[in-house]
């Protein structure tokens, strides 16, 4: 195998509308990236442009959903860009949310230690959604006998809770997140206690969610073990990435603290696997998670959003499912012109001629290219080229050959749906 990689081509118009999106610090829409998976659209995003979008006041969160995909990932060693990843097995939904709340809870430090995020507005920002006193009393370990400030029940529960909760941490690791203890993090007493508050205030605020996710355990097993729909119960499995999303929204600034996030292989955590009563389905879960990022783009404003995904679902009904046409911005990309695929893989994968044969015959497509060159590298190649009769014709008959049979196989099965629906219906029709 030719371990050179390859070059990666400028797209201008693509990387000029990701731009856009991504340098406005609010905007009201996602974006959707999409197009077949080996066209190098996660490419785009961490070649050419994640660096430049974590520059200067721009912080972005990058989460990819497939990385879990132990066999059938790059990262992993692994990458078979024609196939979905729907016939992957199915990382584990737990795994998936874990891998987005430690990238917004990275995120939501940032925007503390530059002082965007304090205890009180974490506060405010809960009191929109969620009934903070019982779950505060909980925390602050009594029902029953909490003095509070005279200026508010829930405020003066709220200061209580992050007093109790800032004396069971550990300080010094406290310290080291708010980079205290690095060259340049010295400040002064009063601004060293604020944030130290804000960051206090970010894990109680985790805390309560937690809480009050353990009043609908039962709820939410009932729920799985039904099968039945419940938006409630679903935005309580995404009460604290949402939380965190609308905290980062709310504190972003133009040209001092612009987060984005980037959630690549979308699709993924739709088809994630239940692996117990902790959350609602993978399904109901993520389109929890995009309604109420949609939600507060169109209410309010958000912070950029793009997800990445090579599942036509979301460009072509998406937006059926979730409101109107205009719902998200999407953008397609199909892979390389002819001129762009002959930049990659020639002369380092195939000679001039057998690249003129290729672009004929099969055409610039990602997928055939990459089985074609591990055609050449196989046994068969060699076995096939020791005989001074073949040629590269031959390699490319096979591969025809190949896609034939699966063509076949797709076509007989359609025909068995279709035989087996209209077996059943007119089953149907005598049985009445």
């Amino acid at each position: 195998m030719v371990n050179k990689a390859w070059r990666i081509i400028p797209r201008p118009v693509m990387e000029t509308v990701l731009n856009n999106h991504a340098y406005r610090h609010r905007v009201h829409q996602p974006l959707i990236l999409h197009g077949p998976r080996g066209v190098g659209k996660t490419t785009l995003i961490l070649e050419r442009l994640l660096e430049n979008w974590n520059k200067g006041p721009h912080v972005t969160g990058y989460v990819d959903f497939a990385e879990s995909v132990i066999d059938n990932h790059p990262s992993h060693g692994h990458s078979f860009p024609w196939g979905s990843w729907t016939n992957c097995t199915p990382p584990a939904l737990p795994t998936l949310r874990t891998q987005l709340e430690n990238c917004l809870e990275s995120m939501a430090e940032q925007g503390v230690r530059l002082g965007a995020i304090g205890s009180h507005q974490i506060c405010k920002t809960m009191g929109k959604w969620h009934n903070l006193d019982t779950s505060l009393k909980r925390i602050i370990g009594s029902d029953n006998g909490v003095r509070v400030s005279k200026r508010g029940l829930t405020v003066g529960l709220w200061d209580k809770a992050v007093c109790t909760l800032s004396a069971r941490l550990n300080a010094g690791e406290i310290d080291g997140v708010l980079g205290f203890g690095e060259k340049g993090g010295i400040v002064s007493g009063e601004e060293g206690l604020y944030y130290r508050e804000g960051l206090v205030a970010l894990k109680l605020a985790k805390e309560v969610i937690r809480v009050q996710q353990g009043f609908r355990a039962n709820a939410v097993k009932r729920l799985n073990k039904s099968g039945k729909f419940s938006r409630s119960l679903a935005n309580s499995a995404t009460d604290w990435p949402y939380l965190l999303l609308e905290l980062l929204s709310e504190a972003a600034q133009a040209d001092y603290f612009q987060p984005k996030l980037v959630l690549n292989n979308i699709d993924v955590l739709k088809s994630a696997a239940l692996v117990d009563d902790s959350s609602v389905s993978a399904s109901m879960y993520h389109d929890s998670l995009i309604w109420r990022i949609i939600a507060l783009g169109a209410n309010e404003t958000c912070l950029p959003v793009i997800l990445v995904t090579s599942d036509s679902y979301y460009s072509y009904s998406a937006y059926m499912d979730f409101g109107f046409p205009d719902i998200f911005i999407s953008r397609e990309t199909f892979g390389w012109t002819p001129q762009q695929a002959k930049v990659h893989m020639v002369p380092d994968y195939f000679s001039q001629s057998e690249w003129d044969l290729i672009v004929e015959v099969l055409g610039p497509n990602a997928r055939h290219l990459f089985e074609i060159y591990a055609l050449k590298q196989s046994n068969y190649y060699r076995t096939l080229m020791d005989d001074k009769e073949s040629t590269f014709e031959d390699i490319v008959d096979a591969y025809l050959a190949y896609l034939q049979v699966i063509t076949d196989t797709i076509f007989v099965f359609i025909l068995f749906i279709r035989n087996l629906q209209q077996l059943l219906s007119s089953k149907t029709v005598q049985t009445f």
